[in-house]
């Protein structure tokens, strides 16, 4: 492909659907379909996750499909070869979401060389601090790798901070806790996405809990984006290899939810 793919792109056409998937879950070819599934359906970024022992950041969903992944075989360089593959068949805007050991062993500047050769277009280290961010920026800047800010419901005093310097897209935590479906969104995110808005020269995305059409909506009012992992993952636990046509709904009807609203 030609054609220079940034994170922007996935927004320049209204409200933008990611959708995240943990790579080598069940297996390296079965992620493959079920991205390429999403993408069809309307995904408009997608998150891969890297498997890793320790997930911090994770519920017990991903936490799961993380130890299945890792049962299967998956590596750092599969993953890597996963995305290539995804690359060569879309346009749609890639992002490791990944820790900061896996990253570490394999090397700052060899991971985001690798990125950049592969297509990917961003990272996600929820371990990392803000604050020691520097030590792997330069890196990802010289391989034109967008490192992505978290802001989470505590940030409120540092929310200012981030956002002026955050670049790809901005990650709105909705609640506090890890990930995983959640009944409720909190009624506060409307608010905290606008004050983040107000510093932030990218988009803000909100993730962390988001599963249904009705909270898809109620965030796209305010929020640039809507990030849905958990839901999309036990549909994955459920539905194995076959998972794909599954997700494809899934991901359509959200979508669709985020453009025209609910009923």
């Amino acid at each position: 492909m030609n054609k220079k793919i940034k994170i922007r792109d996935a927004f320049d056409h209204g409200k933008a659907f990611i959708g995240f998937v943990t790579g080598g879950d069940p297996s390296l070819e079965a992620s493959r379909e079920i991205i390429l599934n999403m993408v069809e359906a309307g995904c408009d970024l997608i998150e891969i996750g890297i498997p890793f022992s320790d997930p911090i950041a994770e519920g017990p969903v991903i936490q799961e499909a993380n130890i299945r992944a890792l049962a299967a075989g998956a590596t750092v360089d599969k993953i890597f070869g996963l995305a290539a593959e995804v690359r060569e068949r879309t346009e749609v805007p890639l992002v490791f979401l990944t820790y900061l050991n896996p990253v570490f062993r394999y090397g700052y500047d060899r991971f985001c060389k690798k990125c950049e050769e592969c297509g990917v277009n961003g990272l996600i280290i929820p371990d990392m601090p803000y604050e020691e961010r520097g030590e792997l920026e330069g890196f990802a800047k010289a391989h034109e790798v967008d490192m992505i800010s978290l802001i989470a419901p505590t940030s409120e005093e540092r929310t200012r901070m981030i956002a002026e310097q955050a670049s790809g897209f901005i990650y709105a935590v909705s609640s506090m806790g890890v990930t995983g479906i959640r009944s409720e969104i909190s009624a506060h995110i409307g608010a905290a996405v606008s004050a983040i808005k107000e510093a932030a020269h990218v988009p803000v995305a909100v993730g962390f809990g988001v599963n249904t059409p009705e909270q898809a909506a109620g965030i796209g009012r305010s929020a640039d984006g809507v990030i849905v992992g958990s839901a999309i993952v036990r549909l994955i636990e459920k539905y194995g290899a076959g998972a794909g046509r599954y997700v494809y709904d899934y991901v359509k009807t959200m979508k669709a939810a985020m453009i025209n609203g609910c009923p």
